[in-house]
């Protein structure tokens, strides 16, 4: 009984080096930057990036750790200095979302915590501002005409809004993902965007996400960043490939 209990634990032991060098063996493709390439930038709103948003609490901790709200301000700062077009994919709920017969867990928590909401489409009475609006200090960048901002997204993806659209009537083939939350939208449109063909790159510290007791989605998205996407930058070393190609 014990040589197989040995025998057991020297298998486990064997996996788990090998598991550990395979992760550290992790490919890099690399992503060039050409004229083909945009940035995306989802949910940047008051309601995840303001102290005073209601998701605030949840998600405070991973933006502050991270720098998100100034390393998205130099994205927007790096694409006006070099021609890059910007889309922004917005978060809204509008009343009659609420009005939807089931959700998932962070849908529900959104829906009671009103975040997102605005009256409806034609409608801008209240938005000024409000949790849905953009960061105050990211306005002056997205009111330009090398930005689009596209249809909102309801849950995650951009499945159902005209990010697709947009990025192919500009002859766009590779993005530079970045925004909120990390492991929920940013990811869903990094997936999607892979499938609908587009190369993809994430700036890891353009991002933040939802930390709770024993649930962390900074990691997780971390994580699933530098699995999927061809390669995760730092805010940083995207600003130093734009240096050097100027």
């Amino acid at each position: 009984m014990k040589t197989n209990y040995l025998k057991v634990m020297t298998m486990v032991i064997g996996i788990i080096a090998i598991s550990i060098k395979s992760n550290a063996q992790l490919p890099d493709p690399g992503f060039v930057i050409d004229k083909t390439t945009a940035i995306v930038i989802t949910d940047p709103q008051n309601d995840f990036l303001s102290p005073d948003g209601v998701a605030w609490g949840l998600v405070g901790e991973s933006v502050t750790k991270n720098g998100t709200v100034q390393n998205l301000e130099t994205l927007f700062q790096l694409a006006k200095e070099n021609g890059i077009h910007v889309f922004i994919s917005p978060h809204y709920y509008y009343k009659h979302d609420h009005t939807w017969k089931f959700e998932g867990a962070l849908e529900v928590a959104m829906h009671n915590m009103g975040m997102f909401d605005r009256g409806d489409q034609l409608n801008k009475e209240g938005f000024e501002g409000s949790g849905a609006d953009f960061l105050e200090q990211y306005k002056k960048y997205i009111e330009q005409d090398y930005v689009t901002v596209v249809g909102p997204h309801k849950v995650y993806g951009p499945e159902q809004n005209d990010l697709n659209l947009q990025l192919r009537k500009q002859k766009i083939d590779k993005v530079i993902l970045a925004g909120m939350s990390g492991n929920l939208c940013v990811e869903s449109h990094l997936r999607e965007l892979l499938e609908l063909g587009f190369e993809v790159a994430v700036v890891g510290d353009a991002t933040a996400s939802a930390i709770i007791p024993g649930l962390d989605g900074n990691l997780a998205a971390q994580t699933n960043f530098r699995f999927i996407a061809s390669h995760v930058y730092k805010t940083a070393e995207l600003k130093e490939v734009f240096s050097n190609a100027n």
